[in-house]
């Protein structure tokens, strides 16, 4: 057997006793085995530090994040319930990928169950879903506090933001069903090692040996519906928002009600932006290396989980009062 990037090394497949893996059939393999960031075995190492931070970062901004606004009354509005179900589901997410990826880096735990690999990939798209939701239902905040603030605190009260909370996290579970669904279906025959640091669904289905054009096109139809209904939206909202702004007579004012905005724009960019980039590489980037489009996959699911608390913390006077009176106040 040639050892080539996208496979392990002819040690490790000799340790797992996959030797002949490539040609063995098997409808449903009972693992998979992720290889992580082939190319750059031997920088896992090195590569996990910042992977560790990140994730650190991520779970002591999200945490915190829930921890204020809970505690803190006054943060009990529209806006801070939406960005706890953003760091809810930025932990879920975070969690449901970041642990195994160290494991692979720090203890080289390749093998993956078979069906934890479907639900992962479940959680991811769910996730993914949601957040796009999230971001939605926060630009429908900041338009009717700002287009029509006298209407907010009746508009958007406790039982409509339960019932949005309860739309999107509706939408996400059910959207992401089918891409289980699918790869669950289809026969694998060619071989079960994932050239991926987590069970990223193309990696997954493309091992299948049969047309899995059907899981292909529902993802691309995701991809297009949600992405592009959701930026839609969003884009229509800061429209309506800007005119709102410019029509204020005085200049401080504009620049006070538009800085309500910076926080959620932050979001705005730190999702779709390198989502955007990571979809672009891997859909039309043939040129570029393999372990690229990993990285970037993988930033797709670090960056904005860590980058969301720190945005509204930074940004947000509230928050970062709230932080800072806990933080003088711990003996």
């Amino acid at each position: 057997m040639q050892a080539t990037p996208f496979f392990l090394k002819v040690e490790d497949l000799l340790s797992y006793s996959m030797s002949d893996s490539n040609t063995t059939d098997f409808s449903s393999p009972s693992t998979f085995i992720l290889l992580g960031i082939p190319g750059l075995e031997a920088a896992h190492v090195w590569i996990s530090i910042p992977f560790f931070v990140m994730y650190t970062v991520t779970l002591l901004g999200n945490f915190t994040i829930l921890f204020i606004v809970k505690t803190e009354p006054r943060l009990h509005e529209p806006m801070y319930y939406f960005l706890c179900m953003l760091s809810v589901t930025d932990l879920v997410l975070s969690a449901s990928t970041v642990p195994k990826i160290l494991s692979i880096f720090w203890f080289n735990s390749r093998e993956i169950d078979f069906s934890l690999c479907l639900t992962q990939l479940y959680f991811i798209h769910c996730c993914i879903v949601m957040e796009s939701g999230i971001i939605v239902a926060m630009a429908l905040d900041r338009y009717v506090a700002i287009c029509d603030p006298l209407r907010h605190s009746t508009t958007l009260t406790n039982r409509f933001v339960a019932k949005i909370g309860l739309a999107v996290v509706l939408r996400g579970s059910i959207l992401a069903l089918p891409f289980s669904f699918l790869a669950r279906q289809w026969p694998y025959c060619r071989t079960n090692i994932i050239s991926h640091t987590y069970c990223e669904h193309i990696a997954v289905v493309k091992l299948a040996c049969a047309d899995i054009r059907i899981s292909s096109y529902y993802g691309l139809s995701v991809a297009f519906l949600v992405i592009g209904l959701d930026v839609s939206f969003i884009t229509v909202s800061y429209i309506q928002i800007l005119r709102a702004i410019f029509s204020l007579p005085k200049k401080d004012a504009r620049l006070k009600t538009f800085g309500t905005c910076g926080s959620h724009l932050g979001v705005i960019l730190v999702f779709y932006i390198p989502g955007l980039f990571s979809f672009l590489t891997h859909r039309f980037g043939h040129n570029v290396p393999p372990h690229f489009h990993i990285l970037m996959a993988n930033m797709y699911i670090l960056l904005p989980s860590m980058l969301n608390p720190i945005i509204y913390g930074v940004r947000t006077k509230q928050v970062r009062d709230r932080l800072i009176w806990h933080v003088t106040h711990i003996e």
